[in-house]
Order: C-alpha cells, then structure tokens, then sequence
C-alpha cells in the first residue's frame, strides 16, 4: 500500500535533490535557487519545513547526510565550484515543553576544485567521517575530518584521476577483510566512445586508491550510480542509471595475479537492464537491505525492481507522481537471469495443476523439492511454488 503527500517545497527553481537522513524522518532538498532545506515529520504527521538557507553561489546539485553517530551534518555541492559541510545547532530551550531554536552553520568550505562539483557523498561510519566529491574536471577528492568534534577542520586525504567529467559516485557499504574500500564513479561525458563507469579501490599496500575496472559496456552519460547495501552476499550489485536501467554484478576473483598486487579482479556481469522508462533515468536508490531498486525517470515514475528467488530481476510497481499504481501487466522492459544473459520482454502468464507442474509462457516446469535451491528447505517450496504465480 503506497501513499502520495505533496509537499509546496517553495523553491523557486528546479529541484535537483532529495535525502532522507538515517532514520527517514527528516529530509533536505535542494534546487538552482542555490536554496537548500531541511524538513521534520514528527510521527505520522506531515513535514515541516524546519530550515532553510542560501547554501551556494550557484545551483546546488547534490545534499547528503551523515552518519547521525556525527550529529546533524549534511554536506552539499554546487557548480559554483565547492562544496560544504554544514551543522545543525540547537539553541537552548525557551521553556518547559518548548523547542529551541535551530539553525545550520556551514563548517567547511572545500574549494579545490576549479569546475562544478557534480556530486558529494560521506563514506561509510566505520572509516569515520570522510567525505567523497566528485568534479566536472574528472577529479575524485577524499576529505577526512580528524576531529569529528571539530568539524572546520578537513583534510583533503587523496585525489584520484579519471579520464572523463565525473557525474556521479558512490562509497561500497560494504567493508570486511575480503572486501576492501571501493568506490564506483560514473561519467555523463558526450565526447569520448568509451566505458562510463569506473571502479576504484584503495590499496593497503600502495595507501593510494587505484582503477581496478572500466566497464566498457556502459557507454552511454551515466546520470546516477549506486552500490546496494551487503547483507552476506559474496558479491556487489551496482544499480547505474543511463538512458535505462542497469543492475551488475562485480564478483571478485581471487587469483595469484590479485594476492601479489593486493587489488581485487572483479567479474563484471550485467544481470539485468530495463527500458522501462523510456526515457532518462535520473536517479538510482536501494532499500536498506539491497533487495529492492527504486528508479525515477523523465517518464514521472518511480519504478521498483527487485530479485525473486532463483535470482532473476523484475519489475514489481510503478508509481505515478499523483501517486497511482500502476498495474504489473503495464510494466515494460528486459529481464536478465542471474547467468547475465538479457531475455526481450516477456508476458508474465503462469497456470499449474495437481502434480505440481507449471505451465508458463507455453513452456512447462516441474517443481519439486528435489529442484529446489539447496539453500531452500523443502518445506517452504510448497509456499513457494504456490506463489510463483505472481512472479
């Protein structure tokens, strides 16, 4: 069950961002009006407009929040070249069941680039609090704050060049021994004839970030790029928005070759690409456990995709901006197995009888427990078998 609420965010521009802090209670927006604003819901009832501030000199692209273990912190981006950390500070209650008054102070003006910062992202809590930008003059610049109580003060830790006019990036959530710090980058360069998307990892033993992939079959503007949260998983799913929708795997491979250089090879594998939109897609955001995709195009919708069982993506709601939701038989676009190969757009039809046969798209299957993925126990493939139907 979906709810619309408008909200009069009284810009007086385009709007070019929106987040949710950790907790998805409050949310900052900001536009072209070089406005940036910050909203509370309290509960369930609607937002309220709390804060807001001429944050730049220019349109402002990008907002992003912090780890809320860093305070009320957000850092934003904008084409007149820099970007900024801001902090919330709450003065001192007026009375017995009274709020204090609150504002934001910017901490930190971060101006070493000489091109429009494109976008700005906090990395994740446990490397403490650094912060990611990316520039129009192909630039990624790691800043660290070394005192998270004194938040004027940042370094600028490491600059990493690409190629291109960086558009997007975003920090892989996911750290543990096998899973080194890695960033993805996407480019909206119309010139070059080459892959879009670059990964980059931080090496231990160089204690500098090196490319550790290009991948050469995204050669379309990326718009938006986005690692999914890993809950387990011996892998990373990336979600890149172009002029569709692309879901990729990077697994990587543990060879000779990786141990004595101590970077990782990864095995890229586009597992699946929707052209549902038909259009532009703008941005890319996943659920907290990184099942479920969330995209939003020129088309006025935010379309949901998630992965079923066996692995396979597909899209299960569509939602219009006043809110309506659109049937699944409405849905449009390719669907890619986990053996990456892309399959055209398919009717989803689906009828069984007694001995647990199915009989879809023309094609018949027989599900049994003795088919059933091993980490699947037996006694829920019943269940399963009898929801396959509104896959």
């Amino acid at each position: 069950m979906f709810e619309a609420a408008e909200i009069n965010a009284e810009h007086k521009d385009l709007i070019h961002d929106v987040a949710y802090d950790f907790y998805g209670n409050r949310m900052a927006t900001c536009s072209s009006d070089q406005y940036v604003k910050v909203w509370d819901q309290i509960g369930n009832e609607k937002w309220t407009l709390t804060s807001s501030w001429k944050a730049h000199s220019g349109s402002v692209w990008k907002v992003t929040w912090a780890h809320p273990e860093f305070g009320q912190v957000l850092a934003t981006c904008s084409f007149d070249r820099t970007a900024a950390v801001w902090e919330e500070i709450i003065g001192e209650t007026p009375g017995p069941g009274e709020r204090g008054t609150r504002h934001w102070v910017r901490r930190t003006n971060l101006v070493d680039s000489r091109t429009s910062v494109t976008d700005v992202k906090f990395g994740p809590k446990c490397l403490g609090l650094q912060l990611a930008t990316c520039s129009a003059d192909g630039i990624i610049r790691i800043y660290e704050a070394p005192d998270v109580m004194n938040l004027s003060q940042w370094t600028l830790q490491h600059e990493i060049t690409c190629k291109l006019s960086c558009s997007c990036l975003s920090w892989n959530p996911s750290l543990t021994n096998n899973h080194p710090q890695m960033i993805a980058v996407g480019s909206d360069d119309n010139t070059a004839q080459t892959g879009k998307v670059f990964i980059f990892e931080y090496s231990e033993n160089s204690r500098r970030w090196m490319k550790i992939e290009t991948i050469i079959t995204i050669m379309e503007p990326v718009h938006d790029i986005s690692f999914a949260p890993n809950l387990g998983r011996s892998y990373h799913i990336l979600a890149v928005a172009t002029k569709d929708v692309k879901i990729i795997n990077l697994t990587p491979i543990k060879d000779n070759s990786s141990i004595q250089s101590g970077l990782t090879k990864l095995d890229v594998q586009t597992v699946a690409q929707f052209t549902d939109h038909t259009c532009t897609v703008w941005r890319a955001s996943w659920n907290v456990t990184g099942t479920v995709l969330a995209t939003s195009g020129d088309d006025g919708c935010v379309r949901m995709f998630k992965m079923n069982y066996i692995n396979s993506w597909k899209p299960v709601t569509v939602l219009k901006g006043d809110g309506a939701v659109i049937p699944n038989d409405a849905h449009r676009g390719s669907i890619a197995s986990s053996t990456g190969v892309l399959t055209p757009p398919i009717t989803q039809t689906a009828s069984y009888n007694d001995s647990g046969s199915m009989v879809r798209n023309g094609v018949n299957y027989t599900l049994k427990p003795t088919n059933c993925p091993q980490h699947i126990p037996p006694r829920l493939f019943k269940r399963i078998r009898q929801s396959f139907n509104s896959i």
